[in-house]
């Protein structure tokens, strides 16, 4: 217990001295009507809940937001998750270039330059839309069609809801990827960490590459799947559309006491699905001591 306390310590006192005392002035502010004096300054009026009632009943987007960043975090997690450990597994593996090939995966968070983005954004311009959706000049470097591919699938009887889900996924490439590189790194650690001694027993016994997978891989990175399932769900919000509107609200409306209401639900929507998802995988995580 002491030894917790200590390590979370340096989080604990930044979150007191800088986070709680803002937490406690945002609630207060959703509770009132801020009206700012054209002199300068501003002046407080208690108006109860009707922020809330406003936001959730008569705001004409901020539902259908936050419902779209919710799905949209939903779909997208398990795939940054899963692409994460994936591309963390082959970067493990010994090959000739390999510090080359972590660098390009790292490099898009490092230097986060224009022309990344662009070639980021043509190529998955490329993968939804097929050739006709990227400029002329580059029409002739690739004929490749998502769609494609998923009308072949569709003719050869796979679900529909499978189907709509690959989709989805290649829709959101440019982000998955764009959102991976941290969690590549936490498992990439994780993997560098497992003991070499367990696979060559499990070699020793027969075990194929699959089961040494489901019996050794799996469960000795299994803690480091629930840091990056919350590390992405925080991360996926921050750059939601929730943020712009909240942004917008407070600094465009000048409504400041709605954009707190707005980001006091939209931070209580986070801690439910952070304590739920949390809760969940904490079940089935293995702790090697």
């Amino acid at each position: 217990m002491v030894l917790g306390f200590t390590f979370i310590s340096p989080w604990l006192i930044g979150f007191i001295c800088f986070f709680a005392i803002n937490l406690l002035h945002a609630v207060y502010y959703s509770l009132c009507n801020v009206i700012v004096n054209p002199a300068g300054g501003y002046r407080l009026e208690f108006a109860g809940i009707s922020n809330y009632i406003y936001a959730l009943t008569k705001h004409g987007e901020f539902n259908r937001i936050l419902t779209t960043s919710i799905t949209d975090m939903l779909i997208d997690v398990p795939l940054i998750v899963f692409f994460s450990l994936l591309m963390a597994m082959i970067l493990n593996q010994k090959f000739k270039g390999r510090t080359v090939v972590r660098a390009i995966f790292f490099l898009p968070v490092i230097l986060l330059s224009s022309a990344i983005s662009d070639a980021l954004q043509a190529a998955m311009n490329m993968i939804i839309g097929g050739v006709s959706s990227v400029p002329p000049e580059m029409r002739e470097a690739s004929g490749f069609s998502a769609r494609y591919l998923l009308r072949v699938f569709m003719e050869l009887g796979f679900p529909t809801i499978l189907l709509d889900y690959i989709e989805g996924a290649v829709n959101r490439i440019y982000d998955i990827v764009k959102a991976s590189s941290v969690q590549i790194l936490i498992f990439l650690a994780a993997l560098q960490a497992i003991p070499g001694a367990l696979y060559e027993v499990a070699k020793i016994e027969g075990a194929t590459t699959y089961e040494s997978f489901w019996k050794i891989t799996f469960p000795m990175v299994s803690p480091l799947i629930l840091t990056n399932v919350i590390y992405t769900i925080i991360d996926s919000f921050t750059v939601s559309d929730v943020v712009n509107t909240i942004y917008t609200t407070a600094f465009t409306s000048m409504n400041f006491g709605l954009s707190s209401a707005m980001s006091i639900l939209s931070s209580a929507s986070v801690c439910i699905i952070l304590i739920t998802v949390g809760y969940l995988i904490s079940k089935k995580t293995f702790y090697q001591n």
